[in-house]
């Protein structure tokens, strides 16, 4: 599924949170939103899911404008993960990723297939399922949090910054995992992240943003080479960590 946002705007209290964002989310590819905390990345993502409105602009998916009448249908093509899981803390891992199968009528046995299949993908141990949040680690929650995003096979998954809180070790193998998902399933990607290794590792295309506007798009790559401004500049000299030869 392709997305084109089109001269979104958000402002809050005075204050411009999204300023005339125009992007194109190429179906099937993995697109990476960078950027300073505070620069608009999640508002972004947030109001392509609906989860906050939009002061003027259009969200369009496959060539359907996202409105109030339609998105409770649009949502459940698409899969959305947070930076702590998200996880409701009184139910367990299985209750937690079919939830909204069993809201919406899935059969018991289709939703005990569905999780299996899920467990081998992201690599989560089937006797952890009965296990309440509480009981997991942090990257075992994410694990569960994914499983949860992709229940119902969305065609597109949004992700915001599903790795920041974990530790390194932990981290990288996730990223690792994350990357052999994405290129399995070949949906449309969109991945939230302040680093900007992890967004030259995940992306096809990293979109870097400030203040509520994009500032540049392109690769890695072309960020360092080729930066469109003095802020691409020190944002990437910024990155001491990331190896630019």
């Amino acid at each position: 599924m392709s997305i084109q946002i089109i001269q979104i705007h958000k402002t809050y209290d005075h204050v411009k949170a999204l300023n005339d964002i125009n992007l194109n989310i190429e179906g099937g590819k993995t697109t990476v939103l960078i950027g300073p905390s505070g620069c608009g990345k999640s508002t972004l993502i947030r109001i392509i899911i609906g989860l906050i409105k939009k002061d003027s602009g259009e969200i369009i998916i496959d060539n359907l404008e996202i409105s109030l009448s339609n998105i409770f249908e649009v949502r459940r093509n698409i899969g959305y993960v947070i930076q702590d899981g998200g996880l409701f803390p009184h139910l367990t891992a299985i209750k937690n990723v079919s939830l909204l199968a069993e809201y919406i009528g899935w059969e018991k046995e289709k939703i005990n297939n569905r999780v299996k299949e899920l467990s081998e993908l992201t690599k989560f141990p089937l006797d952890g399922l009965t296990r309440f949040p509480a009981e997991l680690s942090g990257g075992q929650k994410q694990r569960v949090s994914l499983m949860r995003a992709l229940m119902l096979d969305p065609k597109i998954l949004l992700l915001d910054e599903p790795l920041g809180a974990l530790d390194p070790l932990i981290r990288y193998e996730l990223q690792e995992d994350l990357k052999k998902i994405f290129q399995k399933l070949k949906k449309t990607v969109i991945l939230v992240t302040h680093d900007l290794s992890e967004a030259g590792f995940f992306g096809d295309k990293i979109v870097l943003m400030t203040d509520g506007k994009i500032i540049q798009i392109g690769t890695v790559q072309d960020l360092i080479k080729k930066p469109a401004n003095e802020f691409v500049t020190k944002f990437i000299t910024a990155q001491r960590a990331f190896e630019i030869s």
